[in-house]
This record gives structure tokens, C-alpha cells and sequence, in this order.
């Protein structure tokens, strides 16, 4: 049997720095797609921005990973940033999904997010759901359109819409942890909006399994599989870090500071639930806030 050849592009970011490590442990050999000159045999050039991929640089590949993306909170929703998010997703992934075409790749795995089904307040979302409306939701509409071309190539394309990735470094709690170890951690709005989570360990799993599973096409929400509302993740971290939580910031003010994105990303939610992933066996590591937390925020030694 030969060896498996998965291409990562995204691959310096906190989700494709953790799946590059754990395809490796495997022993799959990972062809990194890069945007400098290659260093090694395992790196693979291209400017997505111009629209340069060598094609052929992909033969024999069994599955492509897209994670391509400018972080959503990285800064304030300018109308130059909100550009920026649209340039770093959809054009990457035309080109990519060009060249998966091209070559012939059985499987594409593009990034999405739970944004995809705009503000669901607390109906149970799985991926048969509708896309919502507002910026967020129209991005990740373009976002996996962008995908067709490999799909109509005959290639398998699962679209991993995820939702936020709890990491012991890195992601959301990189910002939040400092926060609430003074004690300063606060409900947004009402509290009542819903945080889809995932552990980074989880989603990694999860990726590795649509990789491997054929069954698994189209939409896929990458979430743990019981969604909590701010409220309860707010008082979750709390008792993972060891502080109190009575604290709460007015939707005004989250506005203020945060401008469109605090509407879209912070006071509104979905409760969004892996159907497909459930459905087609795979189980998680960490099913519940508490025990995503605690993975996410033990000591580690040094």
C-alpha cells in the first residue's frame, strides 16, 4: 500500500500547526503548500494572490486540507479588514480547488465556520440548516462556493464549518484566560447567545477522520456536541481557572469596543450541533464544556 500524501495549506496556523503534527504521527507524509520558497521536499510554493500553484505539484496527493484565513478577531470589521477576510478565503480556495481538479485529488477538506447559519438564537442547528444573513454568514456562503470547481471534478469536498477551538495556547482563550485569571471575566449581552466549541485536540480528530472517511461529504459542523450559551461558558471558564465570574459587559459596550463584529461574532450565536460527524461514528475525545476546558487550561510543564 502506498503511502498517504495529505496538503496542508494553512498549515502555520493553530489548527493546521496541530493537524500537521498529528497527520505526521501517523506516518503520513504532509506536503506543506507555502507562500515563500520552499525550504525542503515536503513544502510546496504558491501566491494565491496571483493565482500561482503548480498543479502537478499535487499528483499523487490523496487529500487536500484548506485552512486558509485571516483570523475573524485579529481587528476591529473595517470595511478594508472585512476585504481582507473575503481575500484571504475565497480567492485561496478557488485556486486551490482549481488545482485539486486539475490533478485529479479525490478529497478536498475546506475550512468554513458556524457562521454559515447567521444568528440562530436557541434552535438546535445541524447541517441541514438554511445560511443566515449579515456579513459573516454571506462570507462563508462565497467561501464554500468557491470549492465547486474540485466538486464537479468528482472530488469528494467536505466543508468543516467549525466552531470556536479551545487550545491550551493559542485561539480565543489566548485572550480570555489572562482576563479572567483577574478575575475580570464577564458575560457578554444577555448570555443567552450560543458558543459552538471544540476542542483543538477534537477538531484535529475530527479533520483526520473526514480525511479517512468517505462517507462524510458536503457540510460538516466541527463542534463538540453539546453547545453552551456565553453565560455558561463564562462560569465554565471560571471554575476551570479558578475565579469568579459575577461580572457582565452591556451589549452597548461590547459595541463600542468591538464595532460589526461584536453583533456577529460575539452577541450572537448558534446552537449548533455535528450531525454528520455523530451520525457517521466518530466520537469525541471531550464531550462537554467542562471537560474541553479542563484539557484546555491545565498546567503544562516547562
Amino acid at each position: 500500500m502506498s503511502e498517504a500524501v495529505i496538503a496542508v495549506a494553512g498549515s502555520s496556523g493553530l489548527i493546521g500547526t496541530a493537524l500537521v503534527y498529528a497527520l505526521r504521527a501517523t506516518d503520513r507524509r504532509v506536503l506543506r503548500i507555502v507562500r515563500r520558497a520552499p525550504s525542503n521536499a515536503d513544502e510546496v510554493f504558491w501566491n494565491p494572490d496571483t493565482g500561482e500553484f503548480d498543479a502537478g505539484a499535487l499528483a499523487g496527493v490523496h487529500a487536500v486540507v484548506n485552512l486558509c484565513g485571516v483570523s475573524l478577531g485579529a481587528k476591529r470589521w473595517s470595511g478594508a479588514f472585512k476585504q481582507s477576510l473575503r481575500d484571504s478565503r475565497i480567492g485561496p480556495t478557488e485556486v486551490l480547488a482549481a488545482a485539486v481538479a486539475a490533478a485529479g485529488v479525490p478529497t478536498l477538506i475546506n475550512a468554513s465556520a458556524v457562521g454559515y447559519y447567521g444568528d440562530t438564537g436557541s434552535r438546535i442547528t445541524d447541517e441541514s440548516a438554511p445560511p443566515g444573513s449579515g456579513f459573516l454568514a454571506q462570507l462563508c456562503r462565497d467561501w464554500e462556493a468557491a470549492t465547486l470547481p474540485a466538486a464537479q471534478s468528482g472530488a469528494r469536498v467536505v466543508l468543516a464549518r467549525s466552531g470556536l477551538v479551545l487550545a491550551p495556547s493559542g485561539g480565543i482563550l489566548s485572550r480570555l484566560k489572562p482576563l479572567f485569571s483577574l478575575g475580570l471575566g464577564a458575560r457578554l449581552g444577555n448570555g443567552r447567545q450560543y458558543m459552538p466549541w471544540i476542542s483543538i485536540e477534537d477538531e484535529v480528530r475530527a479533520l483526520m477522520f473526514a480525511i479517512d472517511n468517505r462517507q462524510l461529504s458536503g457540510p460538516v459542523n466541527v463542534t463538540g456536541p453539546a453547545p453552551v450559551t456565553n453565560a455558561e461558558f463564562t462560569a465554565a471558564l471560571g471554575r476551570a481557572l479558578g475565579r469568579p465570574t459575577p461580572l457582565a459587559v452591556p451589549g452597548f459596550a461590547v459595541r463600542a469596543l468591538l464595532g460589526e463584529f461584536a453583533d456577529e461574532g460575539l452577541l450572537c450565536g448558534q446552537r449548533a450541533i455535528p450531525a454528520a460527524l455523530e451520525n457517521a461514528g466518530f466520537q469525541f475525545g471531550h464531550n462537554t464544556i467542562g471537560e474541553a476546558l479542563a484539557f484546555a487550561t491545565a498546567p503544562t510543564d516547562t
